[in-house]
């Protein structure tokens, strides 16, 4: 089956201790299937590119199939590999990923046995030359994706990021938009971006990460939008939490400030992957960025109101496109 939309990026079974609510404990998540959850909300089928090891659940590829979500790129590699995460709340902005142990003691729950020997992974600065073991390569794209309408490049190394977007754009995707990932949003790495972002049709980093982006250089949003926009990006969409998000168009010079809608705030995990995959299917559905950048805003708003990766699908049907009109009133051109 030819899949229009495509979503790239990293699968983790997640161990989330939410705000609110019962926890999750093995559950599919990453950044892969929040991008893909936010896709579903305006569309039918996404198809699904990341690497597992053998010890994935190969039941949750059958799950993905029933949630519109073709896993025919998910290449499952030889052994296994530990695609654990750890994420807790003990305020809503300043989630913590490492100490399991002591977490679970402290809200008075048993410890789970398949979280023994995790270390919380290191936050460190990517290597311009060699990928994670994890994230997907050139070989591993299946031929009907290449001809996608609409990618997206969900948060990655540097590396790999460099060679999917343009695999993507000389193989006959028209659109293809990219999160950064947070190893390479740095100083260090602006001139890097001068290549990344040629061809690229949007790039949606965090306001934290462009803001260390262009650390010493400027504290202007919107110096730095089109900084990067001259790089050869069509749009640049800041992602600002709980604020909404600034929407800059290169070709136009047009600025637009989208607040977020005003959902009731249980769990913030995903939101802004959430809200890539729901700009990725507005934008190819209505080539208007800012008609894109609403639709991730109400993706982002239904996923904020649960926890895991596949709430957000559950809405009452009419919903989402009621909350797109009420927002639509609330956008200001800057």
């Amino acid at each position: 089956m030819n899949y229009s939309l495509v979503v790239v990026g990293q699968l983790r079974r997640q161990y989330l201790l939410p705000p609110e609510g019962r926890p999750l404990l093995d559950a599919p998540g990453g950044n892969l299937l929040y991008a893909a959850a936010g896709v579903r909300l305006w569309a039918d089928h996404v198809g699904l590119m990341g690497r597992v090891g053998e010890n994935y659940p190969h039941e949750w590829l059958n799950l993905f199939r029933q949630k519109g979500m073709d896993p025919a790129g998910i290449k499952i590699l030889p052994g296994p590999i530990d695609l654990r995460t750890f994420l807790v709340y003990t305020d809503l902005q300043n989630p913590q990923r490492s100490n399991p142990v002591s977490h679970f003691a402290r809200l008075g729950l048993p410890f789970p046995k398949e979280l023994l020997g995790y270390q919380a992974p290191r936050l460190e600065q990517d290597n311009r030359n060699s990928a994670n073991l994890d994230s997907p390569k050139l070989s591993d794209i299946p031929p009907d994706y290449l001809v996608a309408k609409a990618v997206h490049l969900a948060p990655l190394d540097l590396l790999t990021h460099s060679r999917m977007a343009p695999a993507f754009r000389y193989g006959g995707a028209p659109i293809v938009t990219l999160d950064p990932g947070p190893g390479y949003m740095n100083a260090n790495y602006l001139d890097d971006l001068r290549s990344l972002l040629q061809g690229v049709t949007a790039f949606m980093p965090s306001e934290e990460e462009i803001r260390n982006l262009f650390w010493g250089r400027t504290n202007d949003l919107w110096e730095m939008s089109t900084t990067l926009a001259s790089f050869g990006c069509d749009l640049i969409i800041i992602k600002r939490g709980g604020r909404g998000q600034y929407l800059y168009e290169r070709a136009s010079n047009k600025k637009w400030e989208i607040p977020a809608y005003p959902s009731r705030l249980v769990d913030p995990t995903g939101a802004g992957d959430v809200f890539c995959g729901g700009f990725l299917a507005g934008f190819a559905a209505t080539l208007d960025p800012l008609q894109a950048v609403m639709q991730g805003n109400i993706s982002a708003s239904f996923s904020l109101e649960g926890s895991g990766v596949f709430y957000l699908l559950d809405s009452m049907p009419g919903l989402a496109q009621a909350r797109l009109h009420s927002l639509s009133n609330l956008v200001r051109q800057v």
